[in-house]
């Protein structure tokens, strides 16, 4: 479902390594590799979990019926996907909309009391249910959030009413949450042993605030499921293959920055996660592409100086979709001071693509090779086939660079350090 364009990077004369991709591919499928008890995302659009998916759209419509806020705790990866899935689905004013939905808002993503406060003025005095998700319950952001939150649960509906309303998504047999939510009886749902957080968003940590938006998470499993069937079918020349091959060579031509871009304002928290993923999968053992992203076109009358006319370390991706899911066209005017009656009658997603071509264009004259991603239209479907093909494509990736794409052993310094400085036993 992911269309590849790669005349942007022609002029460029990319020299992909074939045989060290297919053995990158061979080492990810087959689970060889380093860090390969976390490769069970890999079949998961095929074997998930049918019986807790459904229990999963049980909770969805209960929370649907009694909740008009959800506040969804957690961090990095237990946030990141959902957000974006709902943000480029729905939209990122999806709160301020009429809808028979309930409010969806993120706590746990950072320590700032401030915006904690402000939270908590949102919700104010209306019905919420919490999803609290944290595989040990002990990383200090989400678990203050929790703390809070679950105090409020408690004062506003008692100890059983909370019960009701708090879901916890964690470890299948231990952890703190684990053990708390079996004392108490929260509704729990599983982080899987073998998938890490940053490839979570097709497992319960996603999918639950998901489809409590309202947004169909079986579509969304067939459009990965069918992403991967592809994807393996095809092996190295398929799309997410040969987009892991081109962003490993151009690394090695020096240009170790890549720019995701896309054209729709709602794509911005997709390029989130996909930072999280790339960063945190490749950033290792002194090497690794450095992902960053940029809106477009707003962010050409900021960064685009820079992207066109800059050091020439850059590579950039363009995500575009072909068919927009509503349309404005340009009105006439008869004084047409503006001078965009030329205009008059286009559609803005028309003038959109113009806008991508020409862009591109530019970047590619500026020395900037661009890859770009098509998929036919936003929907369910072909989110969840991004999604997967963004995680195959970063796993053969990794392995291509001779990381474990599977660690994350730098995000242990700054805990360490940050628990000695506030004082935590044993630190």
């Amino acid at each position: 479902m992911v269309k590849l364009d790669l005349t942007g990077t022609q002029k460029f004369a990319p020299a992909p390594d074939t045989a060290a991709c297919k053995a990158a591919i061979d080492t990810l499928v087959n689970g060889t590799g380093a860090g390969n008890d976390f490769t069970g995302w890999v079949d998961l659009p095929e074997h998930y979990d049918r019986a807790e998916f459904a229990r999963i759209q049980a909770a969805a419509k209960k929370i649907q019926a009694n909740s008009k806020a959800l506040v969804v705790i957690g961090i990095g990866g237990s946030y990141l996907g959902a957000r974006a899935v709902i943000e480029l689905l729905k939209s990122p004013n999806y709160n301020a909309l009429p809808k028979d939905t309930p409010d969806i808002y993120f706590a746990g993503n950072g320590i700032s009391g401030e915006a904690l406060s402000e939270l908590l003025t949102l919700i104010g005095d209306r019905d919420f249910s919490v999803n609290v998700i944290s595989k040990s319950g002990t990383t200090t952001e989400p678990a203050i959030a929790f703390r809070i939150f679950k105090e409020l649960l408690e004062k506003k509906y008692g100890k059983d009413g909370a019960r009701e309303r708090i879901f916890a998504t964690t470890d299948k047999a231990r952890g703190a949450l684990k053990t708390l939510a079996a004392q108490e009886g929260y509704e729990t749902f599983v982080v899987p042993d073998d998938v890490g957080g940053r490839y979570s968003v097709l497992t319960a940590v996603g999918l639950l605030p998901i489809a409590c938006a309202g947004i169909d998470i079986d579509r969304l499993m067939r459009g990965a499921q069918d992403e991967r069937r592809q994807i393996l079918a095809e092996g190295v020349s398929s799309a997410a293959a040969q987009y892991a091959m081109q962003r490993q060579y151009f690394y090695k031509q020096g240009k170790k920055v890549e720019i995701l871009a896309a054209y729709e304002p709602a794509f911005r928290f997709m390029a989130e996660w996909w930072k999280q993923l790339y960063g945190e999968s490749e950033g290792k053992d002194g090497v690794g592409i450095f992902p960053a992203s940029v809106d477009l076109t707003p962010d050409l009358h900021s960064m685009g100086q820079y992207i066109q006319d800059g050091e020439r370390m850059l590579q950039e991706t363009v995500v575009f979709f072909d068919r927009a899911r509503a349309e404005v066209t340009v009105p006439s005017d008869e004084a047409n001071l503006d001078g965009l009656n030329y205009l008059a009658g286009r559609t803005m997603s028309y003038i959109n693509e113009k806008a991508m071509q020409a862009t591109r264009a530019a970047h590619i004259d500026g020395g900037v090779p661009v890859t770009v991603l098509r998929l036919e239209k936003d929907n369910e479907e072909a989110v969840g086939a991004l999604i997967y093909f963004f995680e195959f494509a970063c796993g053969v990736s990794g392995y291509m660079s001779g990381v474990n794409p599977f660690n994350q052993p730098g995000v242990e310094a700054y805990k360490k350090n940050m628990f000695h400085l506030l004082g935590k036993p044993g630190y």
